[in-house]
């Protein structure tokens, strides 16, 4: 009997070693036990230069001593400190703030749960007093941490249903993999005033692509408070777990079945080096551009006072206060009882940088990358390092900046080409099945792309059939069949920017350029129609909530309305979408109403140090009272305000058996492009590149 007992604890710890090591997470239960922690390294040393510098270790290590003697915490053995970051200082301060100037005070924010209760503190690293924020009356709860969910994944083998479902099934224990899914909100009264969270479990067995082989149907609901099971729902035993033959992706695996070449390595050279500078840690300085970067637990990278050189007068100019990725929303497509629920918030229920995974040299960034480490901190506050989870690289693939040759009439001959260069900031998390690669790439012409690419393995639903042919033609499958015994279900993607701009200061309108046809009088002119850009001011909110449509064709610029080229026109920047993506959700969904930022492509709101969250700053089992959408129906004032902008980039997936089992990276993006910014080309007096300039290589006769 101890034999036994002995065995299954074994095999609980190596399931939740397994999930710690290889899932969404990537994180051990203890983190201080298995993360590089700041040892005798330049992070231990840290001290912040810029008013908007990340917390540092002895910064952390502070807010845990000073929180150790707090009444709040001394009353209560359980308690959770959910989330440690900076609190920034107020805006117009930091706008103030000069190089060499005395650094403003250090606070920092802290969100703590005890006793199922959330609050937010604010801890003052000068003088140690620690102050309330009041948190209103919205619903939510705040990010889950490492700790918790570690605990969660125990909670299953303890229970004598869920061992015996597994045992039916016919599955060896120490093949078990589970995962913790956020259970989002629809008012069941088994989950109502209780923070909850649903566990699906997997099959190692043979693969470690684990995701390719569900168990489906068995979905195990947990308190998380109390960590007990509350339900188990149990409705698939008769589908098989999928083979998964082939679906390990590791490269030591596949190269037993032969490699594929289809070109010779390659990098980019720069024989004098890089051209960027990182000083102090976080400001960045490159070409014409200079910005200050740091990481953040929810939001990733976060991109802050960029600012751009004029070419004519030197000075540098604002862009953009800051710019991070506000919130994801990724709904399935399946309303069925394993699967309805699956509609996750990935930055404010799980924390989009604390998912971000150290960068691979070689493979994630090039060879002339430089790698900036963050310093998190766990449920009691102590500080752990996450090493190279951002890179800053310059990349040439061969682009034009610009070029212009003449046909050589009378002798007359000209070309000019420019090479393209552009900085590129990344960063990869890794969220759950899925991967998302982060870039912030800036242009020397000033423009400024926001990409996202989507790569990892796709969540898949297990099924009866291996073949069409046995599927009946009046049943849907939710999906399309990849493999045998798998379903692709359909889903969306979807990643909200903020973008604070300011454009030469933060006084800023919002302007929509409409694209209208207008027809010729009779008589006027041989054509019988051409197009006008008529130009709309955003007074309020509700002027700017903005539906892309390809049949109401339409610019949308930020503009300074006191600043003026020398010609007239309002300095400005615009916004420029790329492919996207519409949410086709009924409004009155409970996950739509969570995620109403996806109800419009562009929203505009005016600055609000609070609003920066687009699924409310407790995202967790939210009601979606607390969302952009709810800011943005106050229809406050726009014109002539400091205003942020905030863009919806959305991918509809329908699976297909490529994307099996893993995904090649799909990409879309938008940019942030001058519009009467400069008074001409900004990057007319580039150079162009001379053969003394790059290093001779060994060409090659192709044959």
């Amino acid at each position: 009997m101890e034999g036994r007992k002995l065995r299954r604890s074994l095999v609980l710890s190596i399931s939740i070693s397994f999930f710690l090591l290889l899932t969404w997470l990537h994180l051990p239960s203890s983190p201080e036990n298995f993360i590089k922690k700041p040892g005798p390294t330049h992070h231990e040393s840290d001290v912040p230069h810029h008013p908007l510098d990340p917390l540092t270790v002895h910064e952390f290590n502070k807010v845990r001593a000073i929180l150790a003697t707090h009444p709040l915490f001394e009353s209560s053995s359980t308690y959770s400190l959910n989330a440690i970051a900076l609190e920034e200082p107020d805006k117009e301060l930091v706008l103030k703030w000069k190089r060499g100037d005395p650094l403003l005070p250090r606070k920092a924010s802290v969100t703590a749960m005890v006793k199922g209760k959330s609050h937010i503190l604010l801890v003052d690293l000068n003088t140690s007093e620690v102050s309330y924020n009041e948190l209103g009356s919205t619903s939510g709860y705040p990010i889950l941490t490492i700790e918790e969910t570690a605990r969660i994944l125990e909670v299953p083998f303890k229970n004598v249903e869920f061992n015996s479902t597994i045992a039916q099934r016919g599955i060896n224990m120490g093949d078990v993999k589970c995962v913790p899914l956020s259970s989002g909100w629809y008012n069941m009264p088994i989950e109502n005033k209780r923070r909850v969270i649903k566990v699906q479990c997997f099959s190692m067995k043979d693969s470690v692509n684990f995701y390719m082989k569900p168990i489906e149907g068995l979905t195990v609901l947990i308190d998380i408070d109390r960590e007990e099971v509350l339900h188990i729902f149990d409705n698939g035993r008769g589908i098989p777990v999928a083979k998964g033959i082939d679906t390990d992706y590791r490269y030591s695996v596949q190269k037993l079945r032969g490699e594929l070449h289809l070109f010779n390595p390659i990098s980019m050279e720069q024989p004098k080096g890089p051209s960027f500078i990182v000083e102090d840690g976080h400001l960045v300085k490159w070409a014409n551009w200079e910005f200050h970067l740091k990481a953040d637990a929810r939001a990733g990278i976060i991109i802050s006072q960029a600012k751009v050189r004029d070419p004519d007068t030197s000075e540098m100019r604002s862009v953009m206060y800051k710019g991070f990725t506000s919130e994801l929303f990724v709904p399935y497509m399946d309303p069925t009882d394993a699967w309805y629920f699956k509609t996750y918030m990935d930055a404010g229920e799980y924390g989009f940088g604390l998912q971000a995974m150290p960068l691979d040299p070689l493979n994630d960034c090039p060879r002339n990358a430089y790698y900036m480490d963050a310093v998190f901190a766990a449920a009691d506050a102590t500080p752990y390092l996450r090493p190279n989870i951002i890179c800053v690289f310059e990349t040439y693939a061969g682009d034009i900046a610009w070029r212009h040759a003449e046909t050589p009439f009378n002798n007359f001959k000209v070309t000019e080409v420019r090479p393209k260069v552009n900085l590129v900031v990344r960063m990869a998390a890794s969220v759950g099945n899925y991967d998302y690669i982060v870039d912030w790439e800036f242009q020397t012409d000033g423009l400024i792309r926001s990409k996202v690419g989507l790569s990892g393995m796709l969540m898949v639903k297990g099924t009866i059939y291996d073949h069409m042919n046995q599927v009946p033609s009046e049943e849907y499958l939710y999906g399309p069949l990849l493999s045998e015994n798998l379903i692709g279900v359909i889903h969306d993607h979807y990643i909200i920017y903020y973008l604070d701009l300011d454009i030469d200061g933060t006084d800023n309108s919002f302007t929509k350029v409409n694209i209208k046809k207008h027809e010729t009088s009779p008589g006027e002119s041989p054509r019988k129609s051409y197009l006008k850009a008529i130009r709309n001011v955003a007074k309020t909110e509700k002027d700017a909530q903005i539906r892309l449509s390809l049949y109401d064709p339409s610019e949308f610029h930020m503009t300074n309305p006191s600043k003026k080229t020398k010609i007239g026109n309002p300095v400005g920047y615009k916004v420029v979408p790329s492919g996207t993506a519409a949410s086709l959700l009924d409004p009155e969904d409970p996950p739509q109403k969570r995620a109403a930022f996806t109800n419009n492509q562009i929203w505009v709101t005016p600055y609000n140090k609070s609003e920066q969250w687009a699924g409310g700053l407790f995202t967790y089992q939210s009601k979606g009272d607390d969302t952009l959408q709810v800011w943005s129906n106050r229809d406050r004032a726009i014109e002539k305000k400091d205003i942020v902008v905030w863009y919806t980039l959305g991918f509809h997936h329908i699976p297909c058996q490529e994307d099996y089992p893993i995904m090649p990276t799909v990409s879309s993006s938008f940019d942030l492009k001058p519009v009467n910014f400069f008074e001409r080309n900004p990057i007319l007096r580039l150079p162009p590149n001379f053969k003394h300039d790059l290093p001779l290589c060994t060409s090659h006769v192709l044959a």
